[in-house]
């Protein structure tokens, strides 16, 4: 998943407030990744990632790991901090007309409060305003599909790994950006 380069190829850091929850912090800010991230989004990814993998039949510690080096895109990727503290990433590449968003995860400790959505709206108001149309992958059984399915994704194609999914410009456009 890539909130900070869609479609115009530049970037800027910004500071988005993070709905209110009893734990969560005040807000979360967006950064460039570097290169110099790749392995603490690959051991973010790992962890993330585990329990469906291994629900599916399908962990490899190092797979797991490997797949993210090879398909990091830090020209794409943006960083979620929170307190200085990396909370997230999330890639969104443009691929086909359309843009891919990819490697969206949260740290366990910042999953359920509500900053995955907010990120997520911030994204889909970005390709919202280009008319583009947003599509992903996610692993059947886990949560992160009904995620998607609240901010307006619908399943394009399946297999007994991965669904497909897609939402086209304004899907969601009653939904409001926190600003």
């Amino acid at each position: 998943m890539d909130a900070g380069a869609m479609g115009s190829g530049t970037r800027s850091n910004i500071t988005v407030p993070a709905r209110p929850a009893p734990t969560h912090t005040t807000g979360w800010v967006l950064r460039s990744a570097a290169e110099a991230d790749i392995e603490v989004i690959a051991e973010l990814r790992a962890t993330v990632m585990r329990a469906d993998l291994e629900r599916l039949g399908r962990y490899d510690e190092h797979r797991v790991r490997q797949r993210l080096r090879e398909s990091f895109s830090p020209q794409h990727t943006s960083i979620i901090m929170i307190d200085r503290e990396l909370a997230g990433c999330v890639t969104v590449r443009p691929s086909e007309g359309r843009q891919w968003l990819e490697h969206f995860y949260l740290a366990p400790h910042y999953q359920g409060r509500g900053l995955g959505s907010a990120v997520l709206r911030t994204v889909l108001h970005r390709t919202d305003a280009q008319d583009i149309t947003v599509a992903l992958n996610v692993l059947q059984g886990g949560a992160a599909r009904r995620l998607y399915e609240r901010h307006g994704f619908v399943v394009e194609a399946q297999d007994r790994i991965d669904v497909f999914m897609m939402r086209p410009p304004g899907a969601m456009a009653s939904t409001p950006v926190e600003a």
